[in-house]
């Protein structure tokens, strides 16, 4: 009876240890979505305090993208060395100097600068935090526990979305575009305050011989069998000298390497952060007003965070490519939709919001959930870092691209154009899915290095 109430006692208390380091570093995320969001709201006066045409316009949403560019491929070599924890820490400080700075500065090249701060933070805490989650996870909750991550980026999305309404039904057009940006402080600092509570990533304290931490921490995460996960974990870091000299891009990687990269590309070519940071703008193209804009940005929002939670429920019973092949089927379907709405002018009711919303829960339940789950998961011990890295940097030299461009692509192409260019890349996703991306769920990170022959 003993035995049996404390087998239970520890099953608790694993769950809400890996539970709670998992929410608190997650809280990366919703930075990483509240930043990326909260853009959308200030647009026009940007624009106009700012005397921006659409080309500068683009460029000061994408400035802060080109910092996650950088943060994303410079953030895995210090992660390595110093440890997860210790450089989420960090992102969080730029985090709050961001905020306070773009809140302001009355200087457009100081508010590129701190928007710069902004996206580095963004960049590394798209590295970091999901390579900590996966690394404490135990095989058979990884996939939930990673999609936390992306949970907690539509949050924070959806929190800008809120944020800013609010903000702009309260505070005068000339103050309010400040405020939005400002408000990011509190959980950034928040988010700094709670890491120093989280354990380390018993990985990484493997790496460096803390063997006694790591063990602990496997324990506390409801690892069943700590030895074996210990002496696996040895064993994919062991490897000869020659092979530790090996290049990070070799045959060796071939498959982890352009598979991460492909997903992370086709992720921006759905549009989705064309559709997040000009939301308003979209739907102000089809003659609504900026206030009732707002109001639909914030349906988008709520659809993304709920579509995300059922996500996070099947990621590891459905598997993270047939998931793939259902979004690429379901957003060339409601992208085209709204392509067409653009061709034909047909904007009566609610029918963009309606296709949009619909492109979002398949984006949602597919590309949103699995991009960082796939990315955290598909490369070895050895080279996760490096691996996450070029994943996530990919992901946000499409993203910068996108974000860049659309404001000129919608103007010159058109709201059609623009629309149906998306979805027929939906349909290039779907053959690369099928043909050529393995299925991860339910193997450890260990097992999933031997399946794809890196030894």
């Amino acid at each position: 009876m003993n035995s049996t109430q404390s087998a239970v006692e520890r099953n608790i208390n694993s769950k809400f240890y890996l539970l709670s380091s998992t929410i608190v570093a997650a809280l990366g995320g919703l930075l990483f979505g509240f930043d990326t969001a909260v853009i959308s709201g200030t647009t026009n006066q940007l624009q106009h305090v700012f005397s921006l045409n659409e080309f500068w316009l683009g460029f000061t949403v994408a400035i802060a993208l080109i910092g996650t560019i950088v943060g994303s491929i410079s953030s895995g070599k210090p992660g390595e060395k110093y440890g997860r924890r210790n450089v989420m820490i960090v992102l969080a400080l730029l985090f709050a100097i961001s905020a306070l700075g773009s809140g302001l500065t009355h200087n457009w090249y100081l508010f590129l600068i701190y928007r710069f701060i902004g996206g580095l933070g963004v960049g590394g805490a798209s590295v970091i935090s999901p390579m900590y989650i996966a690394e404490i996870a135990p095989a058979r909750l990884r996939g939930r526990l990673v999609a936390v991550q992306q949970f907690n980026i539509v949050l924070g999305i959806l929190v800008a979305f809120f944020s800013n309404y609010f903000i702009s039904k309260l505070i005068a057009d000339s103050l309010a575009w400040r405020w939005m940006f400002a408000v990011e402080t509190v959980p950034a600092v928040l988010f700094m305050i709670l890491l120093f509570f989280i354990p380390e990533s018993p990985r990484w304290l493997i790496k460096y011989g803390r063997m006694d931490e790591a063990r602990d921490i496997l324990y506390k995460t409801g690892e069943q069998e700590v030895d074996r996960q210990v002496d696996e974990i040895i064993e994919s870091l062991e490897t000869p000298q020659k092979q530790q000299e090996e290049k990070f891009f070799s045959s060796k990687y071939k498959v982890p390497i352009i598979t991460a990269m492909a997903i992370a590309i086709f992720n921006q070519l759905t549009g989705i952060n064309a559709i997040l940071y000009y939301a308003p703008r979209i739907f102000q193209m089809t003659g609504l007003s900026m206030d009732a804009s707002l109001l639909q940005t914030i349906a988008v929002g709520i659809t993304n965070m709920i579509f995300t939670v059922i996500a996070m429920t099947i990621i590891d019973r459905i598997g993270r490519k047939k998931l793939l092949l259902i979004g690429s089927v379901g957003m060339f379907i409601t992208l085209g939709l709204v392509a067409q709405s653009f061709y034909f002018q047909n904007f009566d009711g609610y029918s963009v919001m309606l296709y949009l919303i619909g492109f979002i829960a398949f984006f949602a339940v597919s590309q949103g959930a699995v991009i960082w789950v796939y990315i955290s998961e598909i490369f070895p011990n050895m080279v996760r870092s490096e691996g996450q890295s070029l994943g996530t940097f990919t992901h946000w030299v499409m993203n910068a691209v996108v974000a860049w461009s659309f404001p000129v692509m919608a103007s010159s192409l058109g709201g059609g154009n623009s629309f149906m260019f998306f979805s027929l890349m939906m349909v290039l996703q779907f053959f690369f899915v099928f043909k050529f991306v393995p299925e991860t769920k339910g193997k450890s990170l260990e097992q999933i290095q031997k399946d794809l022959n890196i030894q």
